[in-house]
């Protein structure tokens, strides 16, 4: 029996993600799928890609990067998602998807999408249109699987939140109060449906038109481990007991070089549209970069009890970072420097000072400051 899946967003990042994963998974003979995406936002935007979805033939995945040291390029034709819906014209079909065949469901629905609609707040739950916010769209989903057959349930969501299952697995029982739903029904969302926290890392550059992606070598699903069977096995996919130690090599390794790299754009002045890789080119731009993780992103993250874990990784960021394919400008990574700043580069300090006080960080330190 197929294990469907709905998916929340039609991202490029989805694309070359899960439904990659996917894909591949029932290539290798493993029962999940189909994938039904549904776009939840109204308006126009983005319904030139819905259409190219619901063509025949799947879209493409375009791999380019270093993969083990050689540069890699080669196109992968996904042909995991057979429907593709929008809440705003679907609704009907969307919630028998939902109630009846799905097993799994998996979202990116950007920043603003955990978000609560004013219209949502005091929604009568017997209502058949569509919600206005996502949560809301989906405790309508979960009221028609409950009112349909009561099976347990599986959520995984991919947005950039940090314990973004027990986020959203809260905003939807806190909604599910506030639209006075049964008893009955509240016991069933805490008990058979499951939202776990997961995180992703996978760098997707760019769009190809009118529907696929351009994604690095490198890809990452950590999903935490719960009361549920792990969904399908890949070799991108791991399931743990603790994502924190995957949270912090991205987030201080990754994306500290990301906001290490923007900060010699700014000082510099160099060019507007540089990326990565061109200013990796710069042999003092790499260096000072390399001499960041060599001295004090590594000495910190063993002073953690996890220099075993950071040493390769952040290997494998340096070959992400010169990836020369990817289209990643340094400008857009610069958005939002000082908050950036704070979150991986001065909580990075924080966090090896609480075990190790007197530890020196020069380098990290003079950036900190300098905000």
């Amino acid at each position: 029996m197929a294990r469907r899946i709905v998916q929340f967003g039609s991202s490029r990042f989805l694309q070359a993600h899960a439904d990659l994963f996917v894909h591949e998974a029932r290539a290798a003979g493993e029962d999940i799928g189909p994938i039904a995406v549904v776009k939840t936002t109204a308006g126009v935007e983005r319904a030139g890609r819905v259409e190219a979805l619901r063509q025949p033939g799947g879209f493409p995945v375009r791999i380019r990067g270093y993969r083990d040291g050689r540069l890699c390029d080669e196109t992968i034709q996904v042909q995991s998602v057979d429907q593709a819906l929008t809440a705003t014209a679907d609704w009907p079909r969307i919630a028998d998807l939902f109630a009846n065949e799905a097993e799994i469901a998996v979202s990116n629905v950007g920043d603003g999408g955990y978000e609560l609609a004013a219209e949502d707040m005091n929604r009568d739950a017997s209502s058949k249109r569509a919600p206005v916010g996502f949560p809301a769209k989906l405790l309508a989903l979960l009221l028609a699987r409950y009112e349909a057959n009561a099976r347990p349930f599986l959520f995984l969501p991919c947005e950039l939140l940090r314990s973004n299952g027990m986020v959203l697995g809260e905003l939807v029982t806190g909604l599910a109060s506030k639209w006075q739903t049964s008893s009955a029904f509240r016991n069933w969302l805490r008990q058979s449906v499951v939202f776990a926290d997961t995180l992703v890392d996978r760098i997707v550059s760019e769009e190809i038109e009118p529907v696929g992606a351009v994604a690095e070598p490198y890809a990452l699903w950590a999903i935490r481990r719960g009361s549920y069977d792990q969904p399908f096995t890949h070799a991108a996919i791991t399931v743990t007991d603790d994502l924190e130690p995957f949270e912090r090599l991205k987030l201080h390794i990754l994306n500290l070089g990301h906001t290490v790299l923007a900060e010699d754009w700014i000082r510099q002045r160099r060019p507007a549209g540089e990326t990565v890789a061109q200013i990796l080119d710069d042999p003092v731009a790499y260096g000072r970069l390399a001499e960041i993780y060599d001295t004090e992103v590594i000495p910190g993250f063993a002073a953690r009890g996890m220099g075993q874990a950071a040493r390769p990784y952040a290997a494998t960021t340096i070959e992400r970072l010169r990836n020369p394919f990817l289209n990643h400008r340094i400008r857009d990574i610069a958005e939002n420097h000082t908050a950036k700043i704070d979150r991986r580069i001065r909580s990075f300090i924080a966090w090896i000072r609480e075990r190790q006080p007197a530890i020196r960080l020069p380098l990290l330190t003079a950036i900190a400051e300098a905000h």
